[in-house]
């Protein structure tokens, strides 16, 4: 299996502070903040949880998802049976 692309990342997500609203004029959604358009990624939980202690935001930490891939051979790609989508 490869997938370096989606090596695990942390990132900082800011929670809105006011609701979306649509635009008057065109319809289109818009904020009055733009934090919540901001996302820092982080190599490591540590230097997340530090980044936001440094710089006084409050913060919760939501751990991820483990995966549940089930190993198969490459035959089983060509059995008579399969199901087919």
């Amino acid at each position: 299996m490869q997938s370096g692309t989606r090596a695990p990342k942390w990132v900082l997500a800011y929670e809105p502070a006011t609701r979306r609203r649509p635009e008057a004029l065109m319809g289109w959604t818009s904020a009055d903040d733009t934090l919540n358009e901001v996302r820092l990624h982080f190599h490591t939980k540590e230097d997340a949880v530090a980044f936001a202690s440094k710089n006084g935001l409050e913060f919760t930490v939501i751990e991820p998802h483990g995966t549940t891939e089930k190993p198969k051979s490459y035959a089983d790609n060509f059995r008579y049976d399969r199901i087919r989508a």
